[in-house]
């Protein structure tokens, strides 16, 4: 019996045609059972309570991640492996990049993972680390980004920002995409309505970050971001959630 299928499977070899027609057949199927379930459920992510989409000043902070490349070095993807979660907190959940067009996730990590980084260093740290990296961290390679302080930001266009989103899936609303300039300056100066703000975007820290009030600048932007990193999900709770399903 075994040389019997070794002599079908030799035959198989030989045949190009036919193993290629195998072979296709064998990816057809692998494709539909793996493809095929999709069409009958709702979504292939778990919401998770707390999740929100960025806020303006938040938005511009991750378009300047994403244009300096900083996701070359840093991932936002925390694996659920011991050595991780014990270095960086809770594992991801992929309903916190649901709104992320394109997600950060990866695991390529010259420098740490910086999706718990929210609230574990002082806006200060933050602006002296993107100035002279190796004054706070001296074995880092991280070249200098102090231009960012120089660069003023306005948020006069950052609603057509929210439109294009929203045409995508983000969930603004049209409250959100009128007001998008007014919360990106009261975000970051801290002035105005931030109580709407904080309405509209819970959890939403308003503040000037990089230590110039008087203007509103790229660092300000970029540091509201990474100070927003794994702050809006109560990982307790989704923990317990996930426990009873």
């Amino acid at each position: 019996m075994t040389t019997s299928f070794l002599n079908r499977h030799k035959l198989i070899e030989r045949h190009v045609t036919l193993l290629a027609a195998l072979a296709l057949v064998a990816v057809a199927i692998g494709g539909i059972v793996e493809i095929a379930p999709l069409f009958w459920i709702q979504s292939t992510v778990t919401r998770v309570e707390g999740v929100r989409p960025h806020s303006p000043l938040e938005l511009a902070g991750r378009d300047i991640y994403v244009r300096e490349g900083c996701y070359g070095c840093h991932s936002q993807m925390i694996r659920p492996f011991r050595d991780e979660v014990e270095r960086y907190g809770h594992y991801s959940l992929a309903a916190e990049s649901m709104y992320d067009h394109p997600f950060q996730w990866g695991s390529k990590r010259t420098g740490p993972d910086l999706a718990r980084v929210g609230g574990r260093y002082s806006d200060e740290w933050h602006v002296q680390h993107l100035r002279a990296p190796q004054s706070v961290v001296p074995e880092s390679i991280m070249p200098p980004y102090g231009f960012l302080a120089e660069r003023e930001l306005d948020g006069e266009r950052v609603g057509a920002h929210l439109t294009a989103l929203s045409r995508v899936g983000v969930p603004y609303s049209a409250e959100q995409i009128a007001q998008a300039a007014a919360d990106f300056d009261a975000q970051a100066t801290g002035e105005g309505d931030t109580a709407a703000l904080l309405k509209r975007y819970p959890k939403a820290q308003a503040r000037d970050y990089d230590g110039d009030p008087g203007r509103v600048t790229e660092m300000d932007a970029l540091i509201a971001y990474l100070q927003s990193l794994g702050t809006q999900v109560d990982f307790r709770a989704a923990q317990a959630q996930e426990q009873r399903r």
